[in-house]
């Protein structure tokens, strides 16, 4: 299915409950901030949202209901789902299905999670792990940093750098987890994780909420709302991983994702002038910018050194801060880019805004076997 296809759609309301470490608020009230939050940017009411999709992946089953009926009750289908860290990417593009179907003409799109333990399908297959459970995450990503540093013939610092801008951006960003400027010799000084990996090159996973209204034409004329901060889905786009041979599975599903999602709303990667990605750990920036077309194979770290990839320059990578510094809570994350992309789409962005910004691209991997990006767009571009 192809968004283009069928009915345009939008994103009109927007909300975020701030991440963070671990507290005793309850899953209910961070999210059902992000959604009154997401009502009132809107200009709606509740009683006009006519499905939810929830992302979440360690609240256990039936999270919407308890949340949402301090809403109202209004009898609305809800639905959720998991889907690793891409949950409320997946929740988002169903969203967009949804409108783009009829089958709606509001529909929330919504993630919230608490930190806790979290029980993997691989583990639960009963087949032993070829590496013995050793690679973890954090040494998946080290051993692709030194891949990646040998390929490009650069050091430590380049890495490092990533860092710096992401802290940097979320520095400036209230919702942000972390929101402290770090220098590059507090990144290179810190705390090893994995590798050469250090502990502010690792995103920090916690709690939080995020919330969006999809809405139809029909629905922007019928409720009222100012078409002017619309922000048009031009494509929304899923795959889960192939045969890579010796290529890295999550760089090679990132490139043909992204390919397609581009093609799919009809522009090329450097009409780009916003993108949040999947940065959990910050080699992933460097990656996943070259395997987009953002710029040359093994080029990233140099662009990146010369600006080009912070706000003000050729494209703003993870204005919010990114998965780095905007934190990443899992189940909220991809429907907080959506939100960081509508804001900056529509100038509202203040000191984090990239100038002129027309397209914007969302980027999530779920445990390297799912990545889905969605392409927007500026109302009246």
């Amino acid at each position: 299915m192809l968004l283009n296809d069928y009915r345009p759609v939008y994103v009109i309301g927007i909300g975020l409950h701030r991440y963070q470490a671990a507290t005793e608020t309850s899953y209910v009230q961070l999210g059902v901030t992000a959604v009154r939050e997401a009502l009132a940017d809107a200009g709606m009411e509740w009683s006009s949202v006519e499905a939810a999709y929830t992302g979440t992946t360690r609240l256990g089953m039936a999270v919407s209901r308890p949340m949402l009926r301090h809403l109202g009750a209004t009898g609305i289908p809800m639905t959720q789902v998991e889907n690793a860290s891409a949950s409320s990417s997946s929740a988002f593009r169903l969203a967009c299905r949804d409108v783009a179907a009829g089958f709606s003409d509001v529909v929330l799109a919504a993630g919230v999670d608490k930190a806790g333990k979290v029980n993997r399908g691989e583990q639960l297959t009963g087949i032993a792990p070829h590496d013995g459970g050793l690679v973890v995450p954090s040494v998946h990503y080290a051993l692709l940093a030194e891949e990646y540093m040998r390929a490009s013939n650069v050091g430590e610092e380049a890495i490092a750098r990533v860092a710096v801008k992401n802290h940097l951006n979320g520095s400036k960003n209230p919702y942000a987890h972390r929101q402290r400027e770090r220098s590059l010799d507090e990144v290179l000084g810190d705390r090893p994780i994995a590798g050469s990996l250090k502990r502010l090159e690792c995103c920090p996973i916690g709690e939080g909420a995020s919330a969006v209204l999809v809405v139809s034409d029909d629905a922007i004329d019928r409720l009222g709302l100012d078409r002017s901060r619309a922000v048009q889905v031009l494509s929304s786009t899923q795959r889960s991983e192939e045969l890579y041979g010796a290529k890295s599975f999550d760089v090679e599903l990132t490139k043909t994702t992204t390919e397609q999602s581009l093609a799919e709303a009809g522009i090329r990667a450097e009409q780009l002038d916003v993108v949040e990605l999947h940065d959990a750990f910050a080699i992933e920036e460097l990656q996943y910018t070259e395997a987009m077309g953002l710029c040359g194979q093994g080029q990233a770290s140099r662009e990146l050194a010369n600006g080009e990839f912070a706000i003000g320059g050729r494209v703003a990578i993870s204005p919010s801060g990114g998965l780095l510094a905007m934190g990443h809570p899992i189940g909220p994350t991809g429907v907080g880019q959506i939100a960081e992309i509508t804001r900056q789409l529509r100038g509202e962005a203040g000191p984090r805004q990239q100038p002129n910004s027309t397209y914007g691209l969302a980027h999530l991997v779920g445990l390297g076997a799912v990545c889905v990006v969605h392409v927007l767009a500026a109302a009246g571009r």
